[in-house]
């Protein structure tokens, strides 16, 4: 076939042109072929089927053209938008302030600015398309305009540039001649290149630095004013020991040459000065101070005591700075000196003076203890002295009541026994306040069932409520508290004695109320009431708010309870209404009950009226109150038999063959023997004897050691009723055929816890 049918890029009509002279070109040779003789008709038919073969391929030229067209069409348009992409890109860059270069993730140059590096003018001429990172940062250290500190060596700079490059993000300041400064950003962008920009910040380095001047200024002339405020004498030098600041006070302390304190002196000049005028004192002030400023440079601080030739004492003070400076300061310290030492002579004086009115003290203190040790003599003394004679006449009247008398005997006995009760009342309220006072007064809180108690009060003073014409309520209640039986008991008497004694008409109410865990008793009564302003001295001793009165009684009842109840810490405290009566209130803690002892507690509870062939020893070395004694045992219809001390009564049980059932013995024997121990030598001989030691001694050591013994202690005058009411349950106690009572022989505890109390 000729080559130029072969031309692909023809136009439709040549393409059809073309194929119509080949197939012309075939008929003719299909024609002559047919006339030759030689050819076969059958190259007709082959002819046929190549056009066909032709035709097919030129209709996909013809579709490949086609899309190829629609391709380069494309491409001519995307070529086109890249290029706008890129100009707009590189418009972008150049509207930039900053100078800007990209990189790409191997690190060559692959777009910049115009002002990128326009501050490094020998750089700008060298920056072209592929340059390499390390490249552009080895010419910007050798560019002349690269202004770095003097201690920065070119290659070291390169290394922390490279080095930096390695990160993120990275921001630095680059020093450049004539002042200026440029700021420079990279930052890693996804692709792993690297933006960098470059940004003139010369102005507002050299604001910040007019601020920071002005703001140093400042400080300056703060620094200065303070200094010249303080009062102390302040020296400034820098690294190099040269002056670079003083204040006022330096001058008044030192008064150097005018030429001295001026900027840069050396600290050897001025300390050198200050030595020949003799402003330092002692010589080697100066090797110590010369050593501290020539030391290391984070050296400790250093304290000096200077003393001058007049007097004056300096405290200097050198302490180091972080800039290798440092300050040396002087304190005058001779006011404070002169004061201390004053002080000091203020001191011995006043130590002189204290010692002096020590011995003083201490004489007046030796003087009180032997007067309270007198008194304490006395009222043991005047306890025993008194309370015996009484004792005894309290047995002899109680021996005459139990005879038959006449109407009238009776009566004056009557008086006798109501005499005596009022002798033995005021007796005993000056014992108790003479307690109080030498504070030998203790107290023994226990579990106390208060209902008994009320009761006992009931049976003691409705018989004088009754006499003055008076109603007495006193509630029952089944309460316990924690308190001493003994005081508590004196403390109701005197307030119920107190209102019945004041109260002319009406009545006296005692009651009880619960309060946060704790009980409340209160006594009131509907008499005169107690003004305000009086209030407070009806606590005083020996004092009465109407003296008219003649049975007002010595103003001590009250004393006694406000001091008892201190003892107790129980609180209290009275209202009072003027003509219309007064309340006092006692608050004493609540106590649970006592849970009962199974073994025997019934047994002691039970009562004996006949104390036929009851046992009991006396011994009394007084011999009317022993006299008395052995009747009223006799009329409540025991055995006793006397004694006056130990051996007579050894000599007493020898003669009956049989020791007692119990010891009645007083305290206080002759050839001062005492009844603790007798009752101790009996029980040694003949066993754990029940035993009652009778005493007017109210030593709360006595007191223990009686308890400790087990020994019952009864106080004179004798609570009869009392005494009767034990004697009954000593059969009880000592009837070994029982066994509940037989395990208990020699538990005198048990036997003091189950005595009766106090009636």
């Amino acid at each position: 076939m000729p080559e130029k049918f072969l031309i692909d890029n023809l136009s439709p009509e040549e393409e059809n042109a073309r194929l119509r002279a080949i197939i012309g070109a075939l008929m003719d040779r299909s024609e002559r072929a047919t006339q030759s003789p030689n050819r076969p008709i059958g190259q007709l038919s082959h002819v046929v089927a190549m056009e066909q073969q032709i035709r097919t391929r030129t209709r996909d030229l013809a579709e490949t053209l086609d899309r190829l067209r629609i391709s380069n069409a494309r491409l001519s348009q995307a070529e086109r938008e890249a290029v706008n992409a890129r100009n707009a890109l590189a418009d972008a860059l150049e509207a930039m302030s900053e100078g800007f270069a990209m990189f790409d993730a191997q690190d060559r140059l692959t777009m910049w600015n115009s002002r990128f590096c326009a501050d490094l003018p020998d750089v700008r001429t060298r920056i072209e398309q592929g340059l390499f990172f390390q490249q552009y940062v080895q010419f910007v250290s050798e560019s002349p305009a690269l202004n770095l500190p003097g201690h920065v060596a070119r290659d070291d700079w390169v290394a922390q540039r490279i080095e930096s490059h390695r990160r993120r993000d990275v921001n630095f300041m680059v020093p450049l001649i004539e002042d200026q400064w440029l700021q420079v950003s990279e930052q890693r962008m996804v692709s792993g290149g690297t933006a960098v920009t470059q940004t003139d910040v010369t102005g507002m380095v050299r604001n910040a630095r007019e601020e920071r001047t002005k703001l140093l200024d400042e400080q300056a002339q703060m620094v200065r004013a303070t200094l010249d405020h303080i009062d102390q004498g302040v020296m400034i030098f820098d690294a190099k020991a040269r002056l670079a600041g003083w204040n006022r006070r330096l001058r008044e302390l030192f008064s150097p040459p005018v030429d001295l304190l001026t900027t840069g002196t050396p600290f050897a000049t001025i300390l050198n000065n200050l030595m020949r005028r003799r402003q330092l004192g002692r010589s080697n002030i100066r090797a110590t101070l010369t050593e501290w400023v020539e030391g290391p440079p984070f050296r400790p601080p250093l304290n000096l005591e200077v003393v001058q030739d007049e007097g004056i004492v300096l405290e200097l003070s050198a302490q180091a700075m972080p800039d290798r400076g440092f300050v040396i300061s002087f304190n005058d310290l001779t006011k404070e000196r002169r004061a201390i030492a004053e002080m000091h002579r203020l001191n011995e004086t006043l130590e002189a003076r204290v010692r002096a009115r020590t011995l003083e003290l201490e004489s007046a203190r030796d003087e009180a203890e032997r007067a309270n040790a007198s008194k304490s003599r006395f009222v043991a003394s005047a306890s025993h002295d008194l309370l015996q004679p009484l004792n005894a006449a309290k047995l002899f009247i109680a021996s005459l009541s139990s005879m038959e008398n006449a109407p009238a005997q009776a009566r004056l006995i009557e008086r006798i026994t109501s005499a005596f009760g009022s002798v033995e009342q005021i007796l005993g309220a000056l014992l108790d306040i003479s307690k109080f006072d030498i504070g030998v007064a203790r107290a023994k809180p226990e579990t106390i069932a208060l209902g008994p108690l009320l009761a006992r009060l009931r049976e003691e003073f409705m018989p004088m409520a009754i006499a003055r014409g008076l109603s007495l309520r006193i509630h029952d209640t089944s309460a316990h508290v924690t308190s001493d039986a003994v005081y508590l008991k004196r403390i109701l008497q005197n307030l119920l004695s107190n209102a019945i004694r004041y109260t002319d008409e009406g009545r006296i109410v005692l009651g009880v109320r619960r309060c946060r865990g704790a009980l409340r008793i209160e006594v009131w009564d509907s008499g005169p009431g107690i003004p305000e302003h009086q209030q407070a001295d009806v606590f005083q001793e020996f004092t009465r708010l109407d003296p008219a009165r003649g049975d007002s009684g010595m103003g001590l009842g009250l004393a006694i309870v406000e001091q008892a109840c201190a003892l107790l810490h129980h609180p209290l405290s009275l209202r009072s209404v003027v003509g219309r009566g007064t309340v006092f209130h006692v608050t004493v803690p609540l106590a649970d009950a006592p849970v009962a002892n199974a073994t025997g507690t019934a047994s002691f509870d039970a009562t004996r009226e006949a104390l036929e062939d009851l046992l009991v020893l006396v011994v009394e070395n007084d011999p009317e109150v022993r006299s008395a004694m052995m009747g009223v045992l006799e009329d409540w219809g025991t055995s006793p038999i006397e004694a006056t001390d130990l051996a007579q009564a050894q000599e007493q049980i020898a003669e009956f063959g049989l020791a007692p059932d119990v010891i009645l013995a007083d305290y206080q024997l002759d050839a001062g023997a005492t009844g603790l121990e007798l009752i101790s030598a009996l029980r040694a001989q003949h066993g754990p004897i029940p035993a009652v030691l009778i005493t007017a001694n109210h030593s709360p050591d006595l007191m223990e050691q009686a308890e400790s013994e087990g020994i019952l202690l009864m106080t004179k005058p004798l609570a009869l009723r009392r005494l009767r009411r034990l004697l009954q349950h000593v059969p009880l106690y000592n009837d070994t055929s029982r066994p509940d009572t037989a395990a208990l022989r020699g538990d005198h505890s048990y036997w003091l816890r189950h005595a009766p109390g106090e009636s």
